[in-house]
């Protein structure tokens, strides 16, 4: 699944390119077999293409997958050897923890002036020079050095000549014509070292953004295994793609006006790699919510009805498809589209209409059901027997109730509306029981007549 993460870090790459005339790059690294699998990769393709990036954008490049440039990978690790930018090194893992003493400490380079030669089991070390310092150029952080005596001798090929991620990446970056990087700060370790092999191998390295870590609300960073993450699981329950982007935009960058709720080509007018903060950057998912919640109320109705159709259907509606009326829905639907904070909870809001009898909620009966809701109900099924059938009419026979039993309206109406609806939260409940027709609405305060009684 794609990491929300991830998804920040593709849109910040896609303003950027797009701003600078530039390309964004899709490189697919599947080198580890155990981790490619092809609907992965089309769930990737599928998760860019929901928030605005798409293939058929002229600013956009690839799918490039790694594992077709791995002969140019393993020919430019023997440049390296050949050039004496790098040495064969035949220590086992255990080997390198008794001598050092610690698991946790690098390699020592036990190996350096040994002279091997290439053979099977034979790892090749990047030989990292013993003085100075690398320095990266940060967009976001500066320039922070790395003195080159805390950095090991890293292997950049296996024992069976299998090129490792750091030379593979360093050498699809120089073929594909990557000018800059932006990713996330975990990466930042790496950075060095990729340097180094830039610069090894005779060419300029590219300039670097390291990203914002994201954390949840505990300002742990977010973790697939305790963290909902996953952009296709919020798109599944309903968050639209532009309040997404909009919000990922401004994690960990903000326009300079303060005025959040934009479009993405707003944003990317004003985005500024440059101006992207150091500081962890929070996924505060109620601040979505509300995002989603503002564009949402934004659409215009013909396309909120169009959007809210995955929702009333199998496997998210519970009733049965040919209970489904287009018609009612489209009356229903301004009421709702003003109420909702993602598309998901349509269900919950209209199910009463479709059903032939009201949802089962026992707390909001609990809640609504308490001495009194008996002779309410009763007095409102008398009178609404005979009542025009309009929502001014149906609000004006609530209210003579209500003073009838020195009640305020918004008392008096919640044992009907459990009584009608199933729940204490809803649409506007006149508006609700003028389209449920006087049939209906009778029968469901007759079996909530039954059910007090018993």
């Amino acid at each position: 699944m794609f990491h929300v993460g991830g998804a920040r870090s593709a849109l910040y790459n896609w303003a950027t390119a797009r701003q600078r005339s530039g390309t964004f790059v899709l490189r697919i690294e599947d080198t580890d077999t155990a981790r490619n699998q092809p609907e992965w990769i089309d769930g990737i393709i599928s998760a860019l293409a929901a928030i605005g990036i798409s293939e058929s954008d002229p600013a956009f490049e690839g799918p490039f997958f790694q594992s077709r440039n791995a002969d140019r990978h393993r020919v430019a690790a023997q440049e390296l050897y050949a050039a004496g930018r790098a040495y064969y090194c035949d220590c086992a893992r255990e080997q390198i923890q008794q001598r050092t003493g610690s698991q946790h400490l690098g390699y020592d380079g036990f190996c350096r002036e040994r002279g091997l030669e290439q053979a099977e089991g034979r790892a090749l070390r990047f030989r990292t020079p013993d003085e100075g310092e690398t320095v990266v150029v940060d967009l976001i952080r500066g320039e922070p050095a790395f003195p080159n005596a805390a950095i090991e001798d890293f292997v950049i090929a296996r024992g069976d000549g299998s090129p490792v991620f750091l030379i593979a990446n360093v050498v699809d970056d120089l073929d594909e014509g990557i000018t800059e990087v932006i990713r996330g700060e975990e990466h930042l370790s790496n950075t060095p070292k990729q340097q180094l092999l830039w610069e090894a191998l005779g060419a300029t390295p590219p300039v670097w953004a390291h990203l914002p870590v994201i954390v949840n609300e505990k300002r742990q960073k977010l973790s697939k295994r305790r963290d909902k993450v996953a952009l296709e699981d919020y798109l599944a329950e309903g968050y639209l793609p532009e309040a997404m982007v909009n919000y990922l935009m401004l994690l960990g960058w903000g326009p300079a006006d303060n005025v959040e709720i934009l479009p993405f080509e707003e944003l990317e007018r004003q985005f500024r790699i440059e101006d992207v903060n150091t500081s962890p950057a929070f996924f505060d998912v109620k601040k979505l919510s509300a995002f989603n919640g503002e564009y949402l109320r934004a659409l215009p109705v013909d396309r909120f009805i169009e959007a809210a159709q995955p929702w009333l259907r199998a496997p998210y509606a519970t009733w049965a498809p040919e209970a489904y009326d287009a018609k009612i829905f489209e009356q229903l639907a301004p009421l709702a589209q003003t109420r909702l904070t993602v598309l998901g909870e349509i269900t919950d809001y209209v199910d009463w209409i479709f059903l032939d009898g009201v949802p089962e909620d026992e707390a909001s009966w609990a809640k609504a059901m308490k001495p009194g809701a008996e002779m309410i109900i009763k007095d409102t099924r008398e009178r609404y027997a005979t009542a025009p059938w309009d929502a001014e009419s149906l609000k004006t026979v609530l209210e003579e109730v209500a003073a009838v039993h020195g009640l305020k309206l918004g008392k008096a109406q919640a044992p009907v509306r459990v009584a009608v609806t199933g729940r204490t939260v809803g649409l506007p409940l006149f508006e609700s029981l003028e389209l449920l027709g006087r049939e209906r609405t009778l029968g469901r305060l007759d079996a909530a007549l039954v059910k007090l009684d018993s």
